[in-house]
C-alpha cells in the first residue's frame, strides 16, 4: 500500500537558508529607486533589499537545486542540470530553456537575448521571448573551454569569454565571428569584471593573479597577485574611489588601491568558506558578498584605513546543524536550552562530539558563557579517548548532568560550574552513557548506558535506587517529564517506552529500517515521533500502542522537536544547513488516526521550501485520500444502547414544574388601561356649572368557553389516532419534539375525554411511550412526557382497565430498561476509577 503524502505532518517552510556556492546577482529597480540582491538558495531564488537586507521576495520553487544564476533589469534567469528557466516579478517561471546536453555553467544576459554555456563546451545565444535558439558554437575542449563570459561595456553585439587554457577571445554574436583572440598568462581565468573605465577589464586567474588590461590595445595596464589561491570573485567601487576587491576560496577579500597600484587593505575571514559573489553597490561605498557558509554580508567603507566593516547580515548555520531543540513555551524559539534562570547565569549546556569539555551559553547574550564544565581530574591533563556523551540540564535551571564515555555521570552547578557530585562509587555504568535524563521535580535522575541497563538514582543523595535490564543496548533516551514517560532507542532499531513510576516497560515498537537519530514527544505526550537513517519519520501513538503516520524523505532527518504548542514539527538533516518545518495538520483539519497497514509503504516527499510548493492544492489532495472521511454519527449507535436526545434541558426537564412557574410569574393584578379624557369635559346644563358624571363601562364578559374552538383536533392528535392502526409513532414524535413546554402540556392535556380527546388516544400515546422504551432512544423525553402524563391523567388511568393494563407494561419495561442502564454506568465508571489510579 503506497502513500502519497504525509497524513498527519504537511511541509511548512525551512529556517536560516539565505545563501548558496552560487554568486548572487545584483538588480536596481527603477520604479522602486532601489538596488535588491538574489541568492540561489536551494531550488529557490530569494531576493532581499540592499536598504535593510530584508527578504521581499521567494521564487517558486524549482524542480531541483539552482547551479547558476544572472539577472538583467526585468528577469532573473537560475539554471539546474541542461535547463534554465527565466523568473519574472522574483516570483513565477515565466520561460524554459531547453536544448543543452550537458550541465550549464555561465550564463549571460546580452538585451533581448541570453547566453548559455554548459560544461561540454557548447555556447547557446536564446531569444528570451520566444525561447528559441538563436545562435550556438560549439569550442573545443582542450585548446579552449570557456570558463568565463562578460559583456563589455559600450561593446554592441560582443561577448568576451575567458577559457581553462588562459587565452581571450571576443566574439560578435550578431554576424558570429572571432574578433580577436588574446594569447592571455597562461594561467586558466576564473573570472571577469568590467572596470569602470571603458575598454578595461579585470582578468582573475587560477594562481591568484588578477589583470588588469585594456582589452581595444591588448595591453595589460596593472597586475596584482594574491597568496589565497585562485581568485573567485572581482569587483570595482564606483563612488570615486579607485579601489577593487578581489575574493579568494578561503574567505579573505582583499582591497587594491587602483591609483598606488598597491594593496590597500585586507579583509581576512569575511566567509568561512570561498567568497562566492562581490558586488559594489553603485555609487555607493556598499560591497555585498555572499558564501557557502550560508552568508549574506553588506559591507561599509566610511571608516579610516580603507577597510569596510559589516552593516549588515544574514546568516545561517555555516555546517549542518546536529541538534535542535525548541526554547521556551511559545514554540517561536528553536534551540536546545531550559528557560528557567536564563536571566540571572547561562542556561544551555552542550556536549561536543570527540571533547570532554561542555560548554554552557547565554541566551540573553547569543554568547558563550563564562565555566567549561569537565571532570576534576582531567583539569590539567587532556585525555585521548575520553569524551562526553550526554547532557542534560534540570527544569529548575541549576544543575547540569553530564555523562561520559568512561560511564561517569556528573553533576555541575551551572551558576558556578563547580562539581556537586557524582554517581555510583566511581561510575554509573561499566559501558558508555547513552543517555542522561532529570525527572521535572528533581527526585530521580535516570542514565541509560551501553551495557544494557537502565538505572535509577536519587538526584540530590546520588544512591542508586532500582536497574532495569534492556533486550539490547540502548543508543538515547528521552524524558516527557510531564507524564514521566521515558522514551528508550535501541542499536537494533526498536523503541521502548518506560514509565519511570513502576520501572516497567509498558510499550514496544518496531519498524525502523535504520539506526534511530531523535525522538521527540507531543507536549500532550500522546505521540512518540521518531526519526531514523532510513530517511523515515515516523509517529506512535502510545495510547493505541500504533504507527498512525509515516513518510519518508530525500535524506535522514538528524534531529527532531516538537513545538511546545504543538503546532510544528521541526527537523534537521544530513548535509543540510537548514531546518524545516512541518505542520501539525490535525490542528486545522481533518486528520484519520487510524493506525497504517502492516504493508504500508510511504512515497518519497520533499523537504519544504521558504515558500509553499507551486501549484499545490490541499484541497483536492484531501479527496484523493481515502481515508479523510468525514465520520456522521447515526441516531443510534446501536439498539443495546440508551441513546439521549440531543434536545435542551430547557424543552423536558421542567414539564412537571410548568405550573409553579406558571404562578410564579403571574403577575399580581392585571394591567389596567388608562380612561382616555375628553377633550372636552362634558358638563350639566343649568344654572350652576357642573360637570357630567362618567358613565359606568360594563366590563363583565362572557365566562361561556367555545366548545367548538376545543373540538378541533392537532396534527399531533391525528397523527396518534393513525398509529393506532399503523403502529408507527415517528412522526407525532418529532412533532412533539418540536413543540416548546408549555405546548406540549396542552397536547397531553387534550388527550383526555373532557378535553377533547379519547381513551383510544390516550392508549396510543401509552404505545408510543412503550416504542421509545423499546428502542432505547429519547430515553430521557419518555420520562418526561410519561411523568406528565400521569400527572394530568392520574384519576382516569385509574379507573379504566385498558389503560392500567398498559401502565403495567410500562412499569415493567422501565424497571428492566433502568437495571440495564444502571449496570452500564457501573461498569463505565468502574473503568473510569481504574484509568485516573493505575499506573498504565
Amino acid at each position: 500500500m503506497a502513500a502519497e503524502r504525509a497524513a498527519l505532518f504537511a511541509g511548512f517552510r525551512a529556517l536560516g537558508r539565505y545563501s548558496s556556492h552560487v554568486p548572487h546577482v545584483l538588480r536596481y529597480h527603477g520604479r522602486h529607486r532601489e538596488f535588491y540582491v538574489a541568492t540561489a538558495v536551494g531550488r529557490s531564488v530569494h531576493t532581499y533589499n540592499v536598504k535593510k537586507l530584508g527578504i521581499v521576495a521567494v521564487s517558486n520553487a524549482l524542480l531541483q537545486d539552482i547551479t547558476c544564476l544572472a539577472a538583467d533589469r526585468m528577469l532573473i534567469f537560475a539554471s539546474y542540470g541542461d535547463v534554465f528557466h527565466a523568473i519574472a516579478r522574483n516570483k513565477e517561471v515565466v520561460h524554459t530553456y531547453e536544448g543543452h546536453k550537458a550541465r550549464i555553467h555561465l550564463l549571460q544576459p546580452f538585451g533581448d537575448h541570453v547566453i548559455s554555456v554548459d560544461v561540454a563546451n557548447v555556447l547557446i545565444v536564446w531569444d528570451i521571448q520566444s525561447e528559441e535558439e538563436y545562435l550556438q558554437v560549439v569550442f573545443d575542449k582542450a585548446t579552449f573551454a570557456v570558463s568565463a563570459i562578460l559583456h563589455p561595456s559600450t561593446y554592441l553585439n560582443k561577448i568576451l569569454l575567458g577559457s581553462e587554457q588562459g587565452g581571450l577571445q571576443l566574439w560578435n554574436i550578431r554576424s558570429n565571428k572571432l574578433l580577436y583572440s588574446f594569447p592571455g598568462w597562461g594561467l586558466g581565468v576564473t573570472t571577469l569584471a568590467q572596470a569602470p573605465a571603458v575598454d578595461v577589464i579585470a582578468v582573475g586567474l587560477v594562481s591568484g593573479h588578477i589583470i588588469i588590461h585594456n582589452i581595444k590595445f591588448d595591453e595589460t595596464l596593472m597586475k596584482f597577485q594574491q597568496d589565497w589561491g585562485p581568485i573567485t570573485a572581482i569587483s570595482f567601487r564606483t563612488d570615486g574611489h579607485p579601489v577593487m576587491a578581489a575574493g579568494s576560496p578561503v574567505g579573505h577579500i582583499a582591497l587594491w588601491d587602483l591609483e598606488e597600484k598597491k594593496l590597500l587593505s585586507q579583509m581576512r575571514n569575511a566567509h568561512s568558506t570561498a567568497v562566492a559573489g562581490m558586488s559594489f553597490v553603485p555609487g555607493e561605498p556598499l560591497l555585498i558578498t555572499n558564501g557557502a557558509d550560508n552568508a549574506i554580508r553588506v559591507w561599509i567603507f566610511d571608516g579610516p584605513g580603507g577597510t569596510g566593516r559589516v552593516l549588515r547580515s544574514r546568516m545561517g548555520h555555516s555546517a549542518p546543524p546536529t541538534k535542535i531543540r525548541y526554547h521556551g513555551q511559545n514554540g517561536e524559539q528553536i534551540l536546545s536550552a531550559e528557560i528557567a534562570h536564563q536571566n540571572d547565569w547561562d542556561g544551555i549546556v552542550a556536549c561536543h562530539q570527540g571533547y570532554i569539555t561542555c560548554t554552557t551559553w547565554n541566551y540573553q547574550k547569543t554568547s558563550m558563557g563564562a565555566h567549561k564544565l569537565r571532570p576534576e581530574e582531567f583539569s590539567k591533563n587532556k585525555p585521548i579517548d575520553i569524551y562526553a556523551t550526554a547532557v542534560d540540564i534540570t527544569t529548575c535551571g541549576n544543575f547540569a548532568v553530564i555523562g561520559m564515555s568512561t560511564g561517569q555521570v556528573d553533576v555541575y552547578n551551572m551558576q558556578s560550574g563547580i562539581h556537586r557530585g557524582r554517581y555510583g562509587r566511581e561510575r554509573a555504568h561499566e559501558g558508555s552513557i547513552r543517555g542522561v535524563a532529570v525527572d521535572g521535580l528533581n527526585q530521580l535522575t535516570i542514565t541509560a548506558g551501553s551495557d544494557g541497563l537502565i538505572k535509577f538514582w536519587k538526584f540530590k543523595a546520588k544512591d542508586l535506587v532500582h536497574s532495569t535490564d534492556l533486550p539490547s543496548s540502548p543508543s538515547g533516551i528521552l524524558l516527557h517529564r510531564d507524564s514521566g514517560i521515558l522514551g528508550i532507542a535501541f542499536d537494533d532499531f526498536s523503541i521502548s517506552v518506560l514509565d519511570i513510576e513502576t520501572w516497567k516497560i509498558v510499550r514496544k515498537f518496531s519498524g525502523h529500517q535504520g539506526r534511530i537519530n531523535d525522538m521527540t514527544f507531543s507536549p500532550d505526550g500522546r505521540w512518540l515521533i521518531t526519526s531514523s537513517m532510513d530517511c523515515t519519520i515516523k509517529t506512535w501513538d502510545l495510547p493505541s500502542g500504533c504507527l498512525i503516520d509515516c513518510f519518508l524523505l530525500d535524506s535522514a532527518a538528524v534531529s527532531l522537536t516538537m513545538s511546545p504548542t504543538g503546532d510544528f514539527l521541526a527537523s534537521a538533516h544530513v548535509d543540510d544547513l537548514g531546518i524545516y518545518l512541518w505542520s501539525n495538520r490535525s490542528l486545522y483539519s481533518l486528520v484519520s488516526l487510524r493506525p497504517l497497514p502492516a504493508d504500508y509503504e510511504p512515497s518519497v516527499i520533499t523537504l519544504p521550501g521558504t515558500c509553499p510548493l507551486q501549484d499545490v492544492d490541499v484541497a483536492e489532495d484531501e479527496d484523493k485520500c481515502d481515508e479523510m472521511v468525514e465520520y456522521e454519527s447515526p441516531e443510534q449507535l446501536g439498539e443495546q444502547l440508551v441513546t439521549l436526545s440531543l434536545l435542551p434541558e430547557s424543552r423536558w426537564k421542567n414539564l412537571l414544574s410548568l405550573d409553579i412557574i406558571k404562578k410564579k410569574n403571574k403577575p399580581r393584578e392585571p394591567p389596567k388601561v388608562p380612561k382616555s379624557a375628553p377633550f372636552f369635559i362634558p358638563t350639566v346644563p343649568g344654572l350652576i356649572p357642573r360637570y357630567a358624571a362618567p358613565e359606568q363601562e360594563n366590563d363583565t364578559q362572557s365566562k361561556v368557553v367555545n366548545i367548538g374552538v376545543l373540538a378541533q383536533k392537532s396534527d399531533f392528535y391525528v397523527h396518534l389516532e393513525e398509529a393506532l392502526s399503523t403502529n408507527e409513532y415517528t412522526a407525532p414524535l418529532n412533532l412533539l419534539k418540536d413543540l416548546g413546554p408549555s405546548n406540549i402540556e396542552i397536547e397531553l392535556r387534550s388527550l383526555a375525554p373532557e378535553g377533547g380527546g379519547s381513551l383510544e388516544v390516550m392508549l396510543s400515546f401509552l404505545r408510543m411511550i412503550g416504542m421509545m422504551l423499546n428502542k432505547k432512544y429519547n430515553f430521557e423525553l419518555a420520562q418526561a412526557y410519561l411523568a406528565l402524563f400521569l400527572k394530568l391523567h392520574l384519576k382516569i388511568i385509574s379507573s379504566e382497565p385498558s389503560l392500567l393494563e398498559e401502565i403495567s407494561s410500562l412499569s415493567t419495561q422501565l424497571e428492566e430498561t433502568w437495571i440495564h442502564l444502571r449496570s452500564l454506568f457501573n461498569q463505565s465508571l468502574c473503568v473510569l476509577t481504574y484509568m485516573k489510579s493505575a499506573l498504565l
